[in-house]
């Protein structure tokens, strides 16, 4: 019972939460006059604020913008000796180096270190913080080009990206940082510039107690998607979540902007209707990963869990495990990645229902942008299937979904089954995703597919007993997080940009419109055919690896 009010409470808060935040999104992200600081920065930066993008030419921006964001987390990090308030840490080495460069770019945030022992106050503040901002700002740059694909008629022009960037993280990722920065300082976060201290403790024993800028950091890993931990331990350590209180805010900034997003579009379409639509169908999705989570994690098999009440193997007991179950449900829901518990100490039904939540695309809700291009590829799919089943030519706002526009779709619908399977085939067949695997047997399988599926994904969660800090796992997942981010995006913009150039249609009246019921079940359908398509090579993958173990 206690779980179940937990949920409904955080819950009833974000749907609560998401209309005036995602109003206001709507209003501070499309058109608009700049204002005065904003221009002073384009002049700086030789922008033209007024002309906008064709689609290639927004990709274009999108992609240098990404390229010289690695660029510059690389210098940070193999320099990181070097430069001020590196706390007693060295460069790393430019192999891991690239590996976190490329992994908090692309928003994945997979740490193949402790953060504790190798990143200095620098590194955190003007490395993984600022990538943070840019991250989330990137994917969110790239649906609000997809929606002005689906609004605007008769013209190849999807806004300008740095406009979309700028307002994004001055306008919303950043005023939202700080409000819940200081209330998460206020209930215990710690923000400070100083080094480690050392204390004696009432035993005698001495103690290390860590700082750092961790209350300006604990908002925006949560709110950007980003998830990436100060300590190793993330969300489970004190100094990051110190209580029940904590924990429940920082669920409710996971599904924050996500949610909202949604509102933002059904704003920016001119139908309400649509994004009511949508949220419903994320809260189907999310309710039962959540449903099937929770009784996994509170079944009761064998005398320990049943004297305990639940799988407490790895769990906090100041959360406790539905706190810890609805924490990681939120997480790789909402393609955020934080932990506040050890997913490799989850049930196995309970692991499965968190490799699930990203093997579904992460819409329900999502990352910030992602979450949503990604629920309209789903709808998309919804469309034509209708289209299919009723002998109509598919249409979506007015828009025509035939070949061409499907063929986008297809492909981007195919990037992360393929990848999925093609680099965990890869890591089993040459024998460095053995040899990483914490356990063997079936759960050394799920931890390496798990790895593969959340760099892909973008999620940046893992299971413990994996050992990604190889030089071979962080070659590999570098061009595993870079794939599964930006060969999705050039799909989407694509496609952005030859809707914009449809001239204006005339809509069938019939069942192919956005509302009701069936809309809602078909839009849930094909987000289940998407994630279908991600666990058939997972399967097939199972039994290839089965094979090459028994041999």
């Amino acid at each position: 019972m206690y779980a179940w009010l937990q949920a409904t409470l955080i819950l009833a808060v974000v749907v609560a939460l998401h209309v005036p935040l995602g109003d206001y999104m709507a209003k501070a992200l499309d058109g608009g006059q700049h204002k005065r600081a904003e221009r002073a920065l384009y002049k700086v930066c030789g922008i033209d604020p007024d002309r906008e993008q064709d689609w290639r030419h927004y990709l274009f921006a999108l992609l240098a913008f990404s390229l010289m964001s690695i660029a510059a987390l690389f210098a940070l990090f193999t320099l990181q000796g070097k430069l001020p308030w590196s706390t007693g840490h060295e460069g790393m080495p430019w192999r891991l180096a690239l590996h976190t460069a490329v992994s908090f770019t692309t928003n994945t945030s997979w740490q193949n270190y402790a953060g504790e022992s190798t990143t200095g106050h620098l590194a955190v503040m003007a490395g993984l913080g600022v990538q943070a901002f840019a991250s989330a700002a990137v994917g969110i740059c790239a649906a609000l080009a997809l929606i002005r694909g689906l609004v605007r008629r008769d013209t190849d022009q999807l806004g300008n990206f740095w406009v979309d960037l700028i307002r994004t993280i001055f306008r919303v990722i950043l005023p939202l940082s700080i409000v819940f920065g200081i209330i998460l300082i206020a209930l215990g976060v710690p923000q400070n510039l100083g080094a480690a201290h050392t204390v004696t403790t009432v035993a005698g024993g001495q103690q290390t107690l860590l700082g750092g800028p961790v209350g300006s950091w604990e908002p925006l890993k949560l709110m950007s998607g980003d998830g990436g931990g100060v300590f190793n331990a993330n969300s489970a350590h004190p100094f990051e979540n110190p209580s029940a209180y904590s924990n429940a805010i920082e669920i409710v900034l996971m599904l924050l902007i996500p949610t909202a997003f949604i509102r933002t579009y059904g704003r920016m379409i001119g139908s309400l209707r649509q994004s009511w639509t949508l949220l419903a169908v994320v809260g189907i999705l999310f309710g039962l990963l959540l449903a099937a989570g929770t009784l996994a994690q509170s079944a009761h098999n064998g005398t320990v869990t049943a004297a305990v009440g639940g799988q407490y193997e790895g769990t906090e007991t100041r959360v406790g495990v539905p706190g810890s179950t609805l924490f990681g449900v939120a997480a790789t829901g909402s393609a955020d990645g934080a932990a506040n518990v050890s997913y490799d100490s989850f049930s196995s039904l309970g692991g499965g229902v968190l490799l699930s939540a990203m093997m579904l695309g992460e819409i329900a809700p999502g990352g910030t942008g992602s979450g949503l291009y990604g629920l309209i590829m789903a709808v998309m799919i919804a469309v034509f299937i209708g289209g299919l089943m009723v002998g109509r030519t598919p249409e979506y706002l007015r828009k025509r979904i035939g070949f061409p526009e499907m063929r986008y779709v297809v492909l981007y619908a195919l990037v992360a089954p393929t990848a999925i399977l093609g680099f965990a085939a890869l890591a089993i067949a040459l024998g460095d995703g053995q040899s990483s695997m914490g356990n063997p047997g079936p759960h050394g399988l799920s931890e390496l597919v798990y790895a593969y599926t959340s760099n892909v994904n973008s999620n940046g969660s893992a299971m413990a007993g994996f050992n990604g800090a190889t030089d071979f796992h962080n070659l590999l997942m570098t061009a595993a997080m870079l794939i599964g981010r930006y060969v999705p995006i050039v799909f989407l913009l694509a496609l952005a940009g030859r809707l914009a150039r449809q001239q204006p249609g005339v809509v069938t009246v019939g069942t192919l419109q956005a509302r009701g019921v069936n809309f809602v079940a078909l839009a849930t359908g094909a987000a289940l055919i998407l994630a279908l398509l991600n666990f058939l090579p997972a399967l097939s993958l199972g039994s290839l690896a089965e094979g090459l173990m028994r041999s």
